[in-house]
């Protein structure tokens, strides 16, 4: 990615400090700065636009446990971006095997061994088409080597269009 001028992008405090690190090194490489600082709401934005927030997720059984075992708690959290005019974007760090939304619907939880009636990936399509047609929320995808240039490439995109329409 070509580096862009004077783009800083915020990174939550309570972010898990290995990931944050990992993260922050990956966006310095893209050719941005970063800074540490505690975000109402997600793990990253641009500095100066609150606006257009993303949450990162390690894979989709972080997912899955914020929209199913958390499922109060996450709509709460929707709804209150949702409120204050907030863009929400998922980030989803799960690899090569999901690259879409429509991806999850084959998506194996590897919890359905232990217990048959853990979330399937088609049950969990069905949940985030929900959030993303209530609360107007986005889902990307990447592997972990891009994350940080991905969160960069989203956070730019979605700032840069008024009707944040997805990539």
């Amino acid at each position: 990615m070509e580096k862009r001028n004077g783009m800083t992008i915020l990174c939550d405090t309570r972010e898990h400090k290995e990931q944050l690190y990992r993260v922050m090194r990956q966006i310095k490489a893209a050719g941005h700065e970063c800074r540490i600082q505690k975000l109402d709401t997600g793990d990253y934005q641009i500095d100066g636009l609150p606006g257009v927030v993303l949450d990162r997720k390690q894979d989709l059984l972080e997912l899955c446990s914020n929209v199913c075992q958390q499922h109060e708690r996450f709509q709460r959290e929707l709804a209150r971006a949702r409120e204050q005019g907030i863009k929400l974007i998922f980030l989803c760090e799960h690899g090569k095997e999901i690259r879409t939304v429509e991806d999850v619907k084959a998506w194996i939880n590897p919890r359905i061994a232990r217990s048959p009636k853990a979330t399937t990936g088609e049950q969990l399509y069905k949940s985030m088409m929900t959030m993303i047609n209530r609360y107007g929320v986005s889902f990307h995808f990447c592997e972990k080597k891009n994350t940080g240039s991905e969160i960069a490439r989203l956070l730019e995109y979605y700032n840069s269009h008024d009707e944040r329409r997805d990539p």
